[in-house]
């Protein structure tokens, strides 16, 4: 196990290392990573990070640069035999066998540290922080015995949300505090508390030695059916850029450093350009059915704002965010020069819109997968993300997304198709232009990492991350923020329920369906909600015979828009099948190998919900209660129509993710709701299949039985409708101005 040591600078960073020479100079130290016995400029930590990595990227080999492009497929500390990632572990044994410490590297990420010189690492399950802070230390010892001493730069997905989000495949930690995350951040309409998230973040983050955060998700998200509008801030531009700016300054702001970047900043790496909401039909381009983008309201522009007027215009010192992520699009009609293809594959979406007319100079890394050959046989799957470049090789993928200004390639942990790509692009450039154009992208990579004082010191004290990590305060400030993003759509003054009375929670059903991995889901039976945690408010009641009021937990409807057997069908809203009688005759885009048509309308065609059980245990629990209190809680990842079940109901909470305490404290009256729907909530399908994906907040929304229509910006109090600083600010008044 790895024992660093640190030197503290008397004016200065502390050093962290574990056998590299120190250098004294003016009564300072400093790293010999080089070995010289001399003070290199990139060893300087007195220069600036962009100076350092001018520096050392002209010291590097092409294969150490294409090593810094790479960045790793997903880890798992330690890797389980269940995992859908797979790894050995001691010369090829499973985690079990081979008696592993769960810290300990694997054979391939030695591999990729050694053999491919990749210093970017995606940490996806960490077992807890502790495991966290030895596994990054042994990462960091291995390197730092390296040629240059690179040290890695893990990164992760979001980690700190309250609710498992069904969207992606998540990353977890049980160390880190919780809290609402995308919609749920939204529906507090307090950048300043974003911000104060950001920031909480990044303390956490770099207690378990993670530097880069991919995130935030700044998506507009315009388009209710997208999978992933759950992560987003919301549909209102405004809303949605001043987020995105706030979550940035609180990631990245080292409130010790001067320039704002230091020992405690985090690295953002925005997502997705150009926004990656206006997915058509809401199908998404994780899956080769999901892949086109369409702007019928020819709104483009609002989908950059979170970029251009929000990551890109910070109000702190570090001014941008370091790192861009493009989508999987294919972003129909944005090219003018007429090429339907994924976003890191246009050379105008990337080299035009994002370098030159944005003047962007960060980091720009594709999302996962995007180089690899096609699946021939299917659509319905999880890769296949080459879009327009099905017919190239993997070198010449990887060819054409470095000539758009792309620097690094997301889950890939194999060197050679960039060497390819490097004499592929010598023999069509020349030597010295390729090679130049390998250090652009060096050195933006070694900036970022420079900004973060990893070169300094990458090294954790287990002791010390722990006293952060999920720390008292950190973790009150999370479930407050939680409170907070709850929205209240209805009361028939039934909340709050203020004496210890008794509650009856039903169990939930959900049919098989997909999952993210597109591997078939088995049916569930699950409890209504955590008896122990219930107690704590109210006494259990096992029927509603017993019970002096009912409490429904469900969530929005589980939809699909694609099938093997029947093909495109829509992604609905409701409980109930829905057969598509207004969707266009002839979708906006369409086309791909595997089909011979272009046309990917499901008119006429029926979706169903996982969980429309959901809404036969609302309805069946008010018929065996129709005189007692109903309270509804929807665990929202969707805006969905709730014509259905709303007149059922006493009231409804809808909470975007949060711990079941939350909501047990609102309906008790510890705590008062205050949060304001980010999206509007549809009156019914007909006005979700009128609308452009790409139209911010352009649906008729549900009006209910007191007549409160369910818009952007609407949420109630105990006083009643909420209208404050927050909605004059976001709100229908300030949107038709």
């Amino acid at each position: 196990m790895t024992t660093p040591r640190f030197i503290q600078n008397p004016k200065g960073p502390v050093l962290g290392y574990t056998e590299v020479p120190i250098l004294e100079k003016d009564g300072l130290y400093f790293k010999d990573l080089e070995r010289t016995g001399r003070l290199l400029p990139y060893e300087d930590w007195r220069l600036t990070p962009q100076e350092r990595a001018q520096d050392l990227a002209g010291r590097l080999t092409v294969e150490e640069i294409a090593g810094l492009m790479m960045y790793s497929s997903h880890q798992m500390v330690p890797f389980p035999e269940n995992s859908p990632f797979r790894a050995t572990y001691r010369g090829g044994q499973n985690y079990a066998q081979s008696g592993a410490e769960p810290w300990e590297l694997t054979d391939q990420q030695k591999k990729f540290l050694t053999e491919d010189h990749g210093r970017h690492v995606l940490a996806m399950y960490l077992e807890n922080g502790d495991t966290a802070a030895r596994w990054n230390n042994e990462l960091q010892a291995l390197c730092e015995q390296m040629p240059h001493g690179l040290p890695v730069n893990t990164s992760s997905d979001p980690r700190h949300s309250a609710g498992k989000a069904t969207a992606e495949f998540k990353s977890e930690a049980s160390d880190t505090s919780k809290w609402p995350q995308g919609l749920g951040m939204a529906a507090t309409f307090d950048p300043a508390l974003c911000r104060r998230f950001g920031r909480v973040m990044g303390e956490e983050y770099r207690a378990l030695g993670i530097a880069t955060a991919l995130s935030p998700q700044i998506d507009l998200g315009t388009e209710p059916r997208w999978m992933r509008v759950e992560d987003t801030f919301g549909a209102d531009p405004a809303l949605v850029t001043d987020m995105a700016r706030a979550y940035c300054d609180g990631l990245q702001t080292d409130p010790e450093a001067e320039d704002g970047w230091g020992a405690k900043s985090v690295a953002a790496m925005v997502k997705h350009w150009p926004g990656g909401g206006p997915c058509e039909g809401g199908r998404d381009a994780h899956y080769p059915y999901g892949k086109y983008a369409v702007y019928p309201g020819g709104r483009l522009a609002d989908h950059l704002k979170p970029f251009t007027e929000g990551a890109f215009a910070l109000e702190g010192p570090t001014k941008k965010a370091a790192s861009v992520m493009p989508y999987y699009t294919v972003s129909t009609g944005v090219d003018p020069g007429g090429a339907n293809v994924g976003n890191s594959y246009s050379r105008y979406i990337i080299g035009d819109m994002l370098r030159e007319e944005q003047g962007y100079d960060g980091v720009i890394c594709t999302d996962w997968g995007l180089t690899a050959d096609p699946n021939p046989d299917t659509l319905d799957c999880l890769d296949s993300h080459c879009f327009g470049y099905e017919d190239s090789t993997v070198a010449e993928r990887h060819l054409r997304i470095l000539e758009n200004g792309v620097d690094q390639f997301g889950g890939n942990n194999d060197i050679q198709p960039i060497l390819e790509a490097y004499r592929m692009g010598c023999e069509k450039y020349g030597e010295e232009a390729m090679l130049a154009r390998f250090r652009r992208s060096a050195a933006r990579l070694l900036t970022n990492s420079f900004r973060c004082g990893l070169f300094e010191n990458p090294y954790l004290d287990p002791q010390e991350s722990a006293k952060i990590l999920g720390c008292e305060a950190f973790c009150r400030e999370g479930f407050a923020a939680q409170i907070k993003s709850v929205v209240m759509l209805k009361n028939k003054g039934v909340l709050p329920v203020t004496s210890r009375k008794r509650v009856y929670i039903p169990g939930r059903t959900i049919r098989e369906r997909k999952s993210f991995f597109r591997s078939l889901l088995p049916a569930e039976s699950l409890p209504g909600a955590d008896e122990a945690v219930t107690r704590r408010y109210f006494d259990w009641a096992d029927s509603p015979e017993e019970a002096d009021f009912a409490l429904c937990f469900i969530e929005s409807p589980l939809s699909d828009g694609y099938t093997r057997e029947t093909g495109y069908i829509p992604v609905s809203l409701q409980y109930r099948p829905y057969t598509a009688k207004k969707a266009r005759e002839t979708s906006l885009a369409g086309g791909d190998f595997r089909e011979a048509f272009t046309n990917r309308s499901y008119l006429g065609k029926t979706g169903t919900a996982a969980n429309e059980a959901d809404l036969d245990l609302v309805l069946n629990t008010r018929a065996a209660m129709p005189d007692k209190p109903l309270i509804v809680v929807v665990r929202m990842h969707n805006p969905c129509i709730l014509s259905e079940l709303e007149p059922a109901a006493d009231a409804i909470l809808v909470d975007f993710g949060v711990q079941l305490e939350a909501v047990l404290k609102l309906v008790c009256g510890e705590e008062e709701p205050s949060g304001l729907l980010p999206v509007q909530l549809p009156a019914g399908m007909e006005t979700v299949e009128l609308h452009g994906e790409d139209t911010p907040l352009d649906l008729e929304p549900y009006v209910d039985e007191a007549g409160h229509a369910y818009d952007f910006g609407y949420g109630m109090n105990w006083a009643g409708v909420i209208e404050d600083g927050r909605t004059r600010r976001y709100g229908k008044q300030k949107r038709s101005e």
